[in-house]
């Protein structure tokens, strides 16, 4: 069995309460050190495609909360720690949660699985600000301990500024998936295989995800964000037999007021 990150409890449970209200999938607005602290209220709509058989796709309506200032960034489910930058490098400690996992109820083809959880994750993260890219690379641990497995994340993004109110940032990541997450998530153990569904035992694989963030300030203090992202599933977790895709895809649209 792999190692696995190990975080104090009281982190865990701190992070867990500053997070459990804000549920969201997206980037928040940039927001430079000095500048203040600001606050932002709003909601989201996301639209995800699941990668398990017999398990369609999911749109909910999900409330946004945003605060930033020179050392704590929240922004939907994701809660950073600001660390002393080196140059050009900024650094943080990072948390967040992560709804992934399914009900045997979620579609017949998983029934007689058992429910797999999703959880909170703790970690650091790495920003990088270059002429030609923005480039992160973000570690994280299964801190609710579900799954016991770790990621490991590299981003480069581009900001294009489309006029003074509108900004794109296509974005590429790669993201590793050790063996305990993708067993855990993926996998089918000897008492849960049938015909049809062979026991599986999940590897470490990579996904990659290519996506297009949009966000516009329709008036002061009003901002509307979009995110709109394809993710190529790794050959781990396609070859597992709960698992009828190569990819998902996922759409976030928000509306966000700063005060």
């Amino acid at each position: 069995m792999n190692s696995t990150l190990r975080f104090p409890c009281l982190c865990a449970t701190t992070f867990a309460l500053c997070l459990a209200a804000a549920p969201a999938w997206a980037d928040g607005p940039d927001h430079g050190e000095g500048e203040g602290s600001r606050m932002g209220l709003g909601l989201g709509v996301v639209s995800e495609v699941s990668a398990y058989r017999g398990v369609g796709t999911d749109t909910k309506v999900v409330p946004m909360f945003m605060f930033e200032n020179s050392y704590v960034r929240v922004f939907g489910p994701n809660l950073d720690l600001k660390l002393p930058s080196a140059g050009p490098v900024s650094f943080a400690l990072t948390a967040k949660y992560d709804e992934n996992g399914y009900k045997a109820s979620d579609a017949t083809e998983l029934q007689g699985m058992a429910e797999r959880e999703g959880g909170f994750w703790l970690g650091a993260k790495a920003k990088w600000d270059t002429p030609w890219a923005e480039l992160s690379a973000t570690a994280l641990g299964d801190a609710s301990n579900k799954s016991r497995g770790q990621q490991l994340e590299l981003e480069a993004s581009k900001s294009f500024g489309l006029g003074n109110r509108v900004r794109l940032e296509p974005h590429l990541a790669l993201t590793w998936l050790d063996s305990s997450y993708v067993d855990y998530y993926y996998g089918v153990g000897a008492g849960e295989a049938k015909t049809g569904r062979a026991a599986y035992t999940g590897t470490s694989t990579v996904n990659t995800e290519l996506g297009l963030r949009l966000k516009t300030n329709l008036a002061p203090g009003h901002m509307l964000m979009m995110d709109v992202k394809h993710t190529l599933l790794g050959s781990s977790i396609k070859d597992s037999p709960l698992v009828d895709r190569n990819g998902v895809s996922t759409v976030f649209v928000a509306y966000v007021h700063q005060f």
